[in-house]
């Protein structure tokens, strides 16, 4: 679990800092480059639909967890707008709740 957690704090710490420098470069146009890449029917926008299908079955998981409670309609709105930056802390905080239990991170109250 040690390594899962170094991993997790891994990922929020380069896409966090890469992001600040897309952001510094960008700006926080990010929508409009998203879907434009999909509209033109390309590689860039094969990966970017790709990825907000990741993005959808990773907030159905967290409201699924949640039973579908307000809060957890909630935690999927953030998991679809916020991905790897937000479910990398999710599931390091889950991790140490559960103190390394698999099934209570995966499973949440169903456990």
């Amino acid at each position: 679990m040690t390594g899962f957690r170094i991993l997790l704090a891994a990922i929020f710490c380069g896409l966090t800092i890469y992001t600040g420098v897309a952001v510094a470069g960008s700006g926080w146009n990010l929508l409009a480059v998203f879907f434009s890449d999909m509209a033109k029917l390309g590689w860039p926008g094969q990966f970017d639909l790709d990825f907000m299908m990741m993005l959808a079955l990773s907030a159905l998981w967290v409201a699924w967890r949640h039973r579908f409670s307000p809060a957890g309609l909630g935690l999927a709105a953030l998991a679809f707008f916020g991905g790897s930056l937000f479910l990398s802390i999710y599931l390091l905080v889950l991790s140490l709740q559960a103190r390394g239990a698999v099934r209570d991170i995966l499973l949440g109250a169903r456990a």
